[in-house]
């Protein structure tokens, strides 16, 4: 077994452009490289090559893929061998591991997703169904060639995907297991995903994984992934960081945003380094993750209340992987996509120019709420900050997290530190247990549900408003 990393450094080595151009006349358009397409055999020049992104794309016959896929597809080579030859290329020397006995146990698994992921982008191409799908990305300002550059898909409604599936030798069986079709109470088997919009979701090798679902037509879940299965882990992976590692690494930081469309729309503005969860609270899976490729990120959610209860969440959870953290603004009623239509990439970087530390943060939106006017204030005020300074865990982010926090409350570092070395105080009012309160879970019994809906009326604070994102008992 080849170790990930290896496998990261060789692709992000590989000149691929170079690679390509030995067998394809290439010339350069802007920041890409055209030429006649290889696998369809064109004439013209639809064949892209984008070294920005190590990949290559043709706009007729839809064929894409790395420098990994170009010598799987070209030259008939397995993945192992595909890669072991971009590494010689490269002069990249491969640390082997332990041979597994027998083949790769989840590849039916990566088999079955890709084959279906290729089904679906070819039903938004081609499909008259999928008509208002694609006029809901024209007006996304999405046009049909970006969507399919980017592997955007349609899954429509019926069992039609069951059908293409078998007939393409992809038994029910490992539909399930891939998490592609869902088995009902009665036996019967239907396609997961049906009348929606689909994003696909890659590991880090830019193997498709799972799918996210976008529902177009009033109804619920708005918002569907793949489930849990051999190969997908939504609280283990994040969407774009295959494409982004490389640009985080650059950048020494990543931008964290909190939709597809928000991750779509700024990657072709051209800020690369931006990924987000999978439609769930930051987990320490995630932060782990990210820690491996940036020591700094910036938090760029929406700014309405869920949107300020996430960043809060996630802020800390990277900090409790010593990730130094800075939240930018938006203004009232954008989100990154919005912004970046409306202002291009200049209005970006006004936000990001203005974005402040996580701390800092908390801070500046308390004192707009007057919660540092008086003893009993000040207290409460020490109670939404304390978490955060408990969450840092890098020693000089803490120190001068004490310090601050100690200077603007007006409390001697020696009282800050005894209090954070003692247990979390749950303040009263707050009803929910303390954990699920410092997640924003809602509690599911009744009783508790009315708990919590006093303690956000006794949480808004002496000026109501904003405080309510900072409300939840420290967490441990």
């Amino acid at each position: 077994m080849i170790p990930d990393e290896t496998i990261e450094q060789v692709r992000d080595s590989t000149d691929i452009v170079g690679l390509i151009g030995e067998s394809v006349a290439l010339k350069r358009t802007g920041s890409d490289y055209r030429g006649p397409c290889p696998f369809h055999g064109g004439t013209n020049r639809n064949f892209a090559v984008i070294p920005k992104k190590g990949r290559y794309y043709c706009f007729v016959c839809h064929e894409s893929g790395d420098v990994f896929s170009w010598y799987m597809k070209r030259l008939g080579m397995d993945y192992p061998t595909a890669v072991r030859e971009a590494a010689r290329r490269t002069g990249i020397v491969i640390p082997e591991r332990a041979e597994r006995a027998g083949p790769d146990p989840h590849e039916p698994l990566y088999s079955a997703v890709a084959v279906a992921h290729d089904w679906f982008a070819r039903q938004l191409l081609e499909q008259p169904e999928a008509r208002t799908t694609r006029e809901y990305l024209e007006g996304r300002e999405i046009p049909l060639d970006t969507a399919a550059m980017l592997g955007l898909g349609f899954a429509p409604i019926g069992k039609t995907f069951l059908k293409a599936m078998a007939d393409l030798g992809v038994n029910e069986g490992i539909l399930l297991q891939a998490g592609l079709a869902a088995q009902r109470e009665d036996g019967s088997v239907v396609p997961r995903f049906r009348g929606r919009l689909l994003f696909p979701i890659h590991d880090l090798r830019g193997r498709v994984v799972g799918l996210g679902g976008r529902l177009l037509v009033p109804g619920e879940p708005k918002y569907l992934n793949s489930p849990e299965t051999e190969i997908f882990h939504k609280g283990k992976q994040l969407y774009n960081l295959h494409q982004a590692k490389g640009a985080i690494r650059k950048e020494e930081s990543v931008l964290l945003v909190e939709g597809y469309f928000d991750v779509i729309r700024l990657s072709l503005a051209g800020v690369e380094h931006v990924v987000a969860p999978l439609g769930t609270a930051l987990t320490p899976e995630q932060a782990t993750l990210l820690k491996r490729f940036a020591p700094a990120a910036t938090i760029l959610y929406d700014s309405d209340l869920p949107g300020l209860r996430a960043t809060f969440r996630a802020g800390d959870e990277l900090l409790r992987h010593a990730i130094r953290v800075r939240v930018a603004t938006l203004p009232p009623g954008e989100d990154p996509d919005t912004l970046v239509r409306k202002g291009g990439v200049a209005a970006l970087e006004g936000v990001l120019g203005d974005a402040i530390d996580l701390l800092e943060r908390k801070i500046q939106m308390l004192e707009r709420k007057g919660y540092f006017e008086g003893v009993e204030h000040r207290r409460e005020a020490l109670d939404r900050l304390l978490p955060t300074i408990r969450a840092a865990a890098d020693p000089i982010t803490r120190e001068l997290y004490l310090s601050l926090t100690a200077e603007r409350a007006g409390v001697s570092k020696d009282v800050l530190e005894k209090e954070l070395a003692a247990a979390p105080r749950v303040r009263a009012g707050d009803g929910a247990a303390p954990r699920d309160a410092d997640r924003g879970a809602e509690p599911r019994d009744t009783a508790a549900r009315g708990h919590a809906r006093r303690a956000r009326v006794d949480c808004k604070g002496p000026r109501g408003g904003y405080a309510l994102a900072l409300r939840g008992a420290p967490a441990a």
